[in-house]
């Protein structure tokens, strides 16, 4: 019995591999993801031709640029963030079901925010930040349940705030500032709701950053019962607040002290504020300016290769220099941003003869690139396949 088993095993793959294929196809054959990226792409304006390779005659989107799938073959981000894009966002965003991510900020895109956004019920992060987005915000996107980090700050969005966003309660992030809202806020249960730069709502004197409403203390009537008076309250306040400040310089003073005895240096800060020219150790922070001119806006001619963890492309510095910059893909995962510096502290320690020396990082909200210097030599496969050739004309 066991051979007939053997026979049909790969069968079975290729069904498998087969019902995966078409489960992205319509009645048509077409693949709807396709279409719908080719919806966004034909209403974008494109200038430096980062969509290029988004083929309409393709029938798998999860090689083109920008797009990210998940394990099962679906469209699972859409991240073109930084890249001159002008133009409007199409509604056929709708109709990517599977996507979880959109980072679309820093462009130049007009238009309204399509209603077909609350179709994405797996959407966990929209950004569509500092573009020039109009019309009202819609309130369909009360109906991304999975929906944690929004920001649509930094556009010229009005109307009201839709009361529909209060309905999501798994929200950690959402930042609407600096744009042309009106009329009363909802109770959005977010870790921090940014409303600041909105003169119709905040007046001039504009309004602050609103967070959660803290734990406040008994009120005056229920401290007399407790024995509690104003003076008390005052002087518990004032002692706590002291107490945790002395903590805090306390660790922050141990934390110094003991980075110091194992490593001789304090790593990197990534603090928005820096000297770009500051050398930290022998690492520097590049800003992403700079490593965007560098590649040419990232031009697909200067691509060297492509892995499981972004693309590496050629370079050229401001001096001269030649490096090779990798531009690593899931940058915009929880705690992201911690697991980025430990890596690259590892990376920095790893110093070998047979092993690339790291120049140097940039890190940014939306962005993680790691610069090496660039080896003209070839790829290790090509390498490999060179020694390869070599040794079986040697044999023979």
């Amino acid at each position: 019995m066991e051979a007939p088993f053997l026979f049909w095993k790969p069968v079975f793959v290729v069904l498998a591999l087969l019902e995966l294929a078409f489960a992205t196809l319509s009645p048509s054959g077409v693949n709807y993801e396709v279409v719908a990226l080719m919806a966004i792409k034909n209403d974008l304006i494109d200038p430096h031709n980062v969509l290029e390779n988004w083929d309409s005659n393709s029938v798998d989107p999860c090689s083109w640029r920008m797009v990210t799938c998940s394990p099962d073959g679906y469209v699972s981000a859409l991240g073109l963030p930084s890249q001159s894009l002008s133009g409007v966002l199409s509604p056929g965003i709708g109709n990517l079901s599977k996507l979880e991510s959109v980072l679309l900020q820093n462009n130049d895109i007009s238009g309204p925010i399509p209603a077909t956004i609350g179709k994405l019920e797996n959407l966990q992060t929209l950004d569509l930040s500092n573009n020039v987005l109009s019309g009202q915000i819609p309130s369909s996107l009360g109906d991304l349940k999975k929906l944690n980090y929004l920001r649509l700050n930094n556009n010229s969005l009005t109307g009201p705030c839709p009361e529909s966003l209060s309905k999501v309660e798994g929200l950690t992030l959402v930042d609407l500032s600096y744009n042309n809202l009106s009329g009363s806020l909802p109770k959005i249960s977010a870790r921090t709701f940014k409303i600041v730069g909105n003169p119709l709502i905040c007046g001039p004197s504009n309004c602050s950053a609103i967070f959660p409403e803290p734990l406040s203390f008994a009120p005056d009537t229920l401290e007399g019962n407790l024995g509690f008076g104003k003076s008390h309250r005052k002087a518990i306040a004032f002692g706590a607040s002291f107490s945790a400040g002395f903590i805090v310089l306390v660790l922050i003073g141990l934390l110094v002290w003991w980075r110091y005895r194992h490593n001789q240096q304090i790593f990197f800060d990534v603090n928005d504020q820096y000297d770009p020219e500051v050398r930290l150790g022998h690492l520097r922070r590049y800003t992403f300016k700079e490593l965007r001119a560098a590649t040419d806006h990232f031009n697909s001619k200067n691509i060297l290769g492509r892995g499981g963890f972004g693309i590496v492309y050629k370079g050229c510095l401001n001096d001269g220099t030649l490096v090779a910059v990798k531009r690593l893909k899931d940058y915009n995962t929880a705690g992201g941003e911690i697991q980025f510096q430990t890596e690259v502290e590892m990376i920095s320690l790893a110093v070998h003869r047979n092993l690339l020396k790291l120049f140097g990082f940039c890190s940014t909200e939306s962005e993680r690139l790691l610069v090496y210097p660039f080896m003209p030599n070839g790829s290790v496969a090509s390498r490999l396949r060179g020694l390869l050739l070599a040794s079986i004309v040697y044999d023979s």
